[in-house]
């Protein structure tokens, strides 16, 4: 498989936690655990240490890696890291689950990517033109549960169930089966990523995102923190940050890959990272404190009704809006 999206760095690698000087002797200090590893999706975090704005809002921030991409919402709900980057669904999740008892005590703070980037991918040239072409297909997925519920509802959108297509867990290697044809399609995969994934091996990829075939609005890449004492002065100040540093690196977008670049170094200074860094920045939120309760409510809805989650919850219990 060529380098993608879901390729494992190390385990626990930490990234920068150098200081800024005499200020950060005295700034609160911070730690953002990421949903994976680092990458362009990550822009306006790196951005905002690099270039000192979280300096300016006196934080020192350390941004981490973790060993299993599953477990930052679990630490920082068990109060072992300060924000973790998180996904809205799987938030609605954690938050939800048929037992009260084993639900997690999360609040979403901010958004990083106010969109989908889902998206069922297929190879331009092959049997996949549109969702009806699906019929008698392999599909390729990475995680059961939620995305088998996402390609049932874009299936619906032409009349057809899962029981139209075979289902093979690819276990993340979603561009290496459909190079290897394999299978037809494949659901889950990151329109900013895997389609210059492909690009790159000289193939190209056709995609239907999620949103445009029957699945609700929501945000992809969220920022969710522990409900119970959560410090609303130290958030605020965070997302303060976040928006000047995605302000900057628009204005700058060159000068922002270099810095973002060296910054990871060669692990992230790769091909795939600089065409995904082009595709990324536009679809980065402009105000990181911005929500969209109806969305949150309408997804919520989805998700109960797909069988994901069993309870209603109420919004205001998991989502904190921070002016």
């Amino acid at each position: 498989m060529t380098i993608t999206r879901r390729h494992t760095l190390t385990a626990g690698l930490a990234l920068g936690a150098a200081g800024f000087g005499r200020q950060a002797a005295a700034a609160d200090k911070v730690t953002v655990l990421l949903d994976w590893f680092l990458n362009p999706d990550h822009a306006a975090l790196v951005i905002a240490k690099t270039q000192g704005f979280f300096e300016k809002q006196n934080l020192d921030v350390n941004l981490t890696v973790p060993a299993d991409p599953s477990a930052p919402p679990k630490l920082v709900a068990a109060g072992k890291g300060d924000y973790a980057v998180s996904y809205q669904p799987q938030l609605q999740m954690f938050v939800a689950p048929e037992r009260a008892s084993e639900a997690l005590p999360l609040v979403r703070i901010g958004v990083l990517v106010p969109q989908p980037l889902n998206a069922l991918v297929s190879l331009a040239n092959g049997p996949v033109k549109t969702i009806a072409d699906l019929k008698g297909k392999k599909v390729g997925y990475s995680v059961a549960g939620f995305e088998d519920a996402i390609l049932a509802a874009m299936l619906e959108t032409a009349g057809l169930t899962l029981k139209d297509v075979t289902l093979i867990n690819v276990n993340f290697a979603l561009t290496t089966a459909l190079k290897s044809k394999q299978i037809d399609a494949v659901i889950g995969a990151f329109r900013n990523f895997e389609l210059n994934d492909l690009e790159i091996e000289k193939l190209k990829g056709a995609a239907f995102p999620v949103e445009d075939f029957g699945v609700p609005v929501y945000d992809e890449l969220i920022l969710v923190a522990r409900r119970d004492g959560l410090d609303v002065d130290r958030t605020r100040r965070l997302l303060a940050a976040l928006r000047e540093a995605t302000a900057w690196l628009r204005a700058n977008p060159a000068a922002a890959w270099d810095a973002f670049a060296a910054y990871g170094g060669k692990e992230v200074a790769n091909e795939l990272n600089r065409r995904a860094w082009q595709d990324t920045l536009p679809l980065l939120a402009s105000d990181p404190a911005s929500l969209d309760r109806t969305r949150y409510a309408r997804f919520a809805a989805f998700l109960k009704a797909r069988g994901l989650i069993k309870r209603d919850v109420p919004l205001e219990s998991y989502v904190q809006e921070i002016k």
